[in-house]
């Protein structure tokens, strides 16, 4: 056991997963639900993700050792300052958004002499929603970015650390800086294209859309206000990520207006390359 009380602002997919996780692992004696409806943390209970609940912030953290702040990017900053009136100056705070350079920067100062902040980023999830779609081996095989400043607390971080591996993931650690330039190409691109790609077919077009569509557009299924706020609180690295697609498009574009059969196979066999590859070293990292 890790931690005797966990308190999570924010049950749904991540959230709810990493409660039912720690539940099962037994990694914390109590499991502590924060959120807006009622009804919606009464589902999560049912299925196992949090022991009890609360819809009062203060209450349901008061006295955790660890918080987890598992909200929309958009709402993290506004929780953790909620957050900080109501715990000690020696419990542990983590976050799981997608971006991390200003939302740790603003957490830095939040919990300054109020609580130890640890920056998380678990890269797992789906296009679903809600802890109805939660599942305690979300994290299994999954990497978590962790992020450390100048204001990071090192035991704090280790028992993050541990907590993600325990639950199933493979760490790494970072600063905010360069987790917002990894993901934005490893994965807020890849919800623009995705996006982009769905938004330029016609129904004309989609009625011949099968498994190559489908694959390449997954995630465009995601929640759009949650994806809204990432791209905005990661647009520097974002946009250099759209001008850095946008050449190898046109790059693309010229090989087949010139008719250039070898120099576009060679652009194909490159990408075709580089992405089996990933994939062989993914299997063996994480082996079924």
């Amino acid at each position: 056991m890790l931690f005797q009380k966990v308190a999570i602002v924010g049950v749904g997919l991540i959230g709810g997963s990493l409660g039912a996780a720690l539940r099962s692992r037994k990694l914390a004696a109590e499991v502590h639900g924060i959120g807006y409806r009622t009804t919606t943390l009464e589902q999560a209970k049912r299925r196992g993700c949090i022991d009890d609940f609360t819809i009062d912030l203060g209450e349901g953290v008061r006295n955790a050792e660890l918080v987890v702040i598992a909200t929309p990017v958009s709402l993290i900053e506004k929780k953790a300052r909620e957050t900080a009136e109501n715990i000690s100056p020696n419990c542990i705070v983590t976050d799981v958004g997608s971006t991390k350079k200003i939302i740790t920067e603003r957490l830095d100062a939040v919990f300054s002499g109020k609580a130890r902040f640890v920056g998380s980023h678990p890269m797992a999830g789906s296009e679903k929603r809600g802890a109805v779609n939660a599942a305690a081996d979300l994290f299994e095989g999954a990497l978590c970015i962790l992020t450390r400043t100048p204001n990071t607390d090192e035991n704090a971080l280790k028992a993050v650390e541990e907590m993600w591996r325990e639950v199933g993931a493979a760490t790494t650690v970072m600063t905010p800086g360069e987790h917002d330039r990894r993901v934005a190409l490893a994965s807020h691109l890849p919800h623009v294209v995705a996006a982009s790609l769905v938004n330029i077919e016609n129904d004309s077009s989609l009625e011949c859309a099968a498994t190559g569509f489908a694959d390449a557009t997954r995630i465009a299924a995601s929640d759009p206000k949650l994806w809204c706020g990432i791209c905005l609180d990661n647009a520097e690295e974002i946009l250099a990520g759209i001008d850095s697609l946008s050449e190898e498009l046109d790059s693309i574009r010229t090989l087949i207006k010139k008719g250039d059969e070898r120099g576009l196979f060679e652009k194909l066999r490159r990408a075709s390359d580089r992405r089996r590859a990933w994939e062989q070293e993914r299997t063996r990292q994480n082996p079924e």
